[in-house]
């Protein structure tokens, strides 16, 4: 018999380590199917961060490069540049991506660097216990913010695509979530785009997912998923910030 449901080849057979409920898995399998349809397994490099998924370098079947904290888009630049016959993509969360690396995504992005990022917006720092992120929601309550997200001391949360939306390097911008069947569709072939347009030289891509925290913010998985739909996604809107993907190739 035919087996229509399979692990996919580029994603290693063995268990994950992040906690139950933790959306990380399913965008795992999604970068994981990308690279099988496309064919690309045997040229693609991926860049693990400093975070929950620091250790996503022992789950996909490619080779994988650790960066230090905040730092993978300047080490993917630097991958891309000296094999730039590579697909080079970054897996990062909030920390990781939007604090201490806010510098490395802007200027990658402002670069028009051809690599893609995949971007996990849990809201939360969670591999250290659960402290404020630069994306908490205003009142949301973290280790480091026990009354709530203050505006007034702690600044708004960071929109990372409709920040970068304004640099003219980006290529394509897209948030999606995978809280749903019909949702984690359109995640994949947000991904995919972003990976087909870096084998198709069209520059700058990152797919942000909003993502769920389960264990730092206190709730079961199913709590979390409800959480997320009524309070991140009215903040953070899915859909496609900016799409210059239809123009020439460089």
């Amino acid at each position: 018999m035919e087996k229509v449901f399979k692990r996919p080849h580029a994603l290693c057979d063995v268990e994950f380590h992040y906690c139950p409920g933790c959306t990380h898995g399913i965008v795992h399998r999604l970068v994981a199917e990308v690279i099988d349809e496309l064919g690309i397994e045997g040229r693609t490099i991926g860049v693990a961060p400093v975070g929950c998924s620091v250790f996503a370098y022992n789950y996909f079947n490619c080779d994988m490069q650790e960066a230090a904290h905040g730092r993978a888009p300047a080490v993917a630049t630097g991958i891309k540049r000296a094999l730039p016959d590579s697909i080079v993509f970054t897996y990062q969360g909030d920390g990781d991506l939007a604090a201490i690396g806010t510098a490395e995504t802007v200027h990658a992005a402002a670069r028009g660097e051809n690599i893609t990022i995949i971007f996990i917006n849990n809201a939360i720092y969670g591999m250290t216990g659960g402290q404020m992120a630069p994306t908490t929601l205003v009142g949301q309550v973290t280790q480091t913010s026990p009354y709530g997200r203050d505006a007034k001391t702690q600044g708004m949360p960071i929109k990372v695509c409709e920040m970068l939306s304004q640099l003219e390097g980006a290529t394509y911008l897209e948030r999606v979530t995978v809280d749903s069947v019909k949702n984690i569709k359109a995640a994949k072939a947000a991904i995919k785009k972003a990976f087909q347009n870096q084998v198709d030289g069209k520059g700058f891509s990152l797919v942000e997912v909003v993502s769920t925290c389960p264990t730092n913010w206190g709730m079961s998985p199913t709590e979390a998923m409800d959480w997320l739909r009524e309070n991140m996604l009215p903040h953070y809107p899915l859909g496609v910030y900016k799409d210059k993907s239809n123009e020439e190739a460089k």
